[in-house]
């Protein structure tokens, strides 16, 4: 892991569930938009693509098959592109346990969004992750073999973590994404970013987490190059993306620089290389965050090889010898 001590994992958060076009014309909403958005981030160097996905009215959802259909054209139209997936658990607050849950193990991605604590949600409702449903995530993700991306708004969500491994509900190494910023939770500055990076330290020094744990940290709106800065500067990952922010900057006038997903990251591999460090590939990433090696070409062949009529027998058999992250890398998710 040497080799790997100057490299920053960039993850894009391309769409969320609030921002809609009228918000910035440039927010990708449809599966179409969407994979296109992860192929063109992937090229300018996101090494991990946080999915969320859209309804019809363009509404935050939990549809599997939104999911599936990203992917699907993902790979179709990309087979080269080989990011990270990273597919959220909470994108719409009135979805139940069970869809928050169905496309993980329906599609496998290699990760998936595990928010560690519950919170009020923008002066508006309440984000519930109650003890019960995390303990079944958990487990369910260690059974799908998707690793969670440990979502923290708080210090509390960082000791919850370190309760859930003790109990064997997480397993290590732990990825934790700092979340800064949301109404709600903690701003987003460096100061918040530092105190839950002590926070982690602090647990790590008492045993509570591992040594090797990973971190990533976002801001919101305003405060995201503050954010991505300072976490730079505490030689973490960061994400970027237009789920967290749709204004780019302000031109001279004072008038608004809307984003696009690549801008956002190209600026951000700018940022990792301005702090003398390197972008991480894909590849790189998973040796980080202890995810699989991806065989994408032996996938990729393996399916070209099939004949439409033996789709569905080829599909069960690409999943048993490359197991399931592979299997929905590919663009095969398994349907009922």
């Amino acid at each position: 892991m040497a080799e790997l001590k100057n490299k920053r994992i960039i993850t894009v958060a391309l769409t969320g569930a609030w921002p809609k076009k009228e918000n910035n014309p440039n927010v990708p909403m449809t599966p179409a938009e969407i994979s296109e958005d992860i192929y063109a981030c992937w090229k300018a160097g996101a090494a991990v693509a946080h999915m969320h996905m859209r309804d019809d009215d363009g509404n935050g959802t939990m549809d599997v098959n939104k999911f599936r259909e990203t992917v699907e054209l993902l790979r179709k139209n990309h087979p080269e592109c080989d990011i990270v997936l990273n597919m959220t658990t909470s994108g719409d607050l009135n979805a139940t346990e069970e869809t928050r849950q169905i496309h993980l193990k329906e599609l496998r991605p290699e990760m998936g969004s595990y928010d560690c604590g519950s919170m009020n949600w923008m002066n508006s409702g309440l984000f519930i992750n109650s003890p019960k449903f995390l303990e079944e995530l958990g487990r369910n993700m260690q059974e799908w073999n998707v690793k969670p991306e440990i979502e923290a708004f708080d210090p509390g969500m960082i000791a919850n973590a370190a309760y859930y491994l003790k109990k064997g509900v997480l397993k290590a190494p732990l990825h934790f994404q700092f979340c800064l910023g949301v109404v709600g939770g903690m701003d987003a500055t460096p100061y918040d970013l530092q105190l839950l990076i002590n926070e982690m330290h602090k647990l790590q020094a008492e045993g509570k987490l591992p040594a090797e744990c990973t971190w990533s940290a976002f801001g919101i709106g305003k405060g995201h190059l503050p954010v991505m800065f300072a976490a730079l500067a505490n030689e973490g990952h960061i994400r970027v993306g237009m789920e967290d922010n749709v204004v780019y900057g302000r031109n001279p006038d004072g008038t608004k620089i809307m984003a696009t997903n690549l801008m956002l990251v190209q600026r951000a591999a700018n940022a990792v290389k301005a702090f003398g460090n390197e972008v991480a590939t894909p590849a790189e990433a998973r040796e980080m965050l202890g995810l699989k090696p991806l065989d994408h070409e032996a996938v990729c062949a393996a399916l070209d090889a099939v004949k439409v009529e033996d789709l569905e027998k080829a599909k069960q058999g690409v999943k048993d010898e490359f197991g399931g992250p592979y299997f929905a890398a590919a663009g095969m998710g398994a349907k009922k």
